[in-house]
Order: C-alpha cells, then sequence, then structure tokens
C-alpha cells in the first residue's frame, strides 16, 4: 500500500484500488484524489489527509491515530467500523456519505458542513461541532455525550435517537431552533438555560 499510495501522492489522484490489512505510518497524503477506493481492516498512524477528497471510497473496520483530515472533501463515501478518536477534521465538507460504527470521539470538526449524510452508531463524545452546518442529516442512535455545538445550526435535524447529554450551546441555545428533540431530552435544553426541572 504504501507504493501504492506514494505514487498516488505524485499523480494527486488514486483510483480503483483495494487494499486489505495493510499499515503505513507518517505520510503525507494531502491533496490526493482518492476515487473508488477500498480500504479493508487497514491502519493509518501519523497521515496527513489534509484538502484530500474522497469520491465513493469506502474504510471498513480500519483505525486512524493521529491523522489530520483538514478541508478534506467526501462524496459518497462511507466509513463504517471504523476509529478516528482525535483526529482532526476542520473545515471539511461531507455530501451523500454514511458514517455507520464509528469512534470519533474526541475529534474536530470545527467548521464543517454536513449535506444529504446518513449516521448511524456511532460515538462522538466531547467532539468538536462548532460552527457546523448540517443540511438534510439522517441521524440514528448517534452519541453526541460532552459535544461542543456552539454556533451550529441544527435546524430541521431530527436529533431524537441520538444521546445529547451535557452538550454545548449557547446562552439562548439557538443552535436548537427548528431541530427535533424528543420529550426526554427537553431536560439538556432547559439545564443550559438554567431552568430546574422537577421529575
Amino acid at each position: 500500500m504504501r507504493d501504492a499510495l506514494a505514487e498516488a501522492k505524485e499523480e494527486a489522484f488514486l483510483t480503483l484500488k483495494r487494499f486489505e490489512r495493510e499499515s503505513v505510518e507518517g505520510l503525507d497524503l494531502s491533496e490526493i484524489t482518492f476515487k473508488k477506493a477500498d480500504f479493508d481492516k487497514c491502519i493509518f498512524s501519523d497521515c496527513d489527509f489534509s484538502e484530500t477528497a474522497f469520491y465513493e471510497c469506502i474504510f471498513k473496520d480500519c483505525a486512524f491515530i493521529n491523522c489530520r483530515f483538514q478541508r478534506s472533501f467526501w462524496k459518497d463515501s462511507e466509513w463504517t467500523g471504523s476509529k478516528g478518536d482525535g483526529s482532526d477534521f476542520r473545515r471539511s465538507r461531507f455530501k451523500d456519505s454514511i458514517i455507520n460504527n464509528a469512534l470519533l470521539r474526541y475529534a474536530n470538526f470545527t467548521n464543517c458542513v454536513w449535506e444529504r449524510n446518513k449516521i448511524e452508531e456511532t460515538d462522538f463524545t466531547e467532539t468538536t461541532f462548532q460552527e457546523n452546518r448540517f443540511l438534510k442529516m439522517e441521524l440514528k442512535k448517534v452519541n453526541f455525550t460532552h459535544v461542543d455545538f456552539f454556533k451550529s445550526e441544527l435546524k430541521g435535524i431530527d436529533l431524537s435517537d441520538c444521546i445529547l447529554d451535557k452538550i454545548t450551546l449557547s446562552e439562548t441555545c439557538k443552535e436548537l431552533r427548528g431541530a427535533k428533540i424528543h420529550s426526554s431530552q427537553a431536560a439538556v435544553v432547559a439545564t443550559i438555560l438554567g431552568i430546574e426541572v422537577i421529575p
């Protein structure tokens, strides 16, 4: 895989490749366009994916350790069963993609845009989503515990099946204006507003 990625770096393009149970460390993979690439049970350590684009790519049961994805672009791609705890996705854009059964705790998604994505059974505990835009998202059993949504736009998003414990919002909770939450989650908003809820 290392040789194929090195060649992709020179050409700034990689397509129709499949890699399984391989690992690489410390590679500069920035500004590469990946198209229809399939990664199964691969490990990436200290790799730089900044300004990289992923079209119709699949990452299945992969691990990303100390990797950077700033200003990356994802379209029609899938991240399933993979781990990216602590990864940096600042200023990235996700369109028509799937994140399923993933671990993305402590990650940084500041200033990202999400359009028509589907996220299921994924753990975002203590992740930063400051100043994000969420458009036509489908969320199912997503853990947003201790997540920072400060200045994000959640209008029209159904959060009723998600865990919202101890999330960070502005004092007015304007981030949730127009979003859908379950009645049992109302206490989260009340606490932020300084309202005491009596059971």
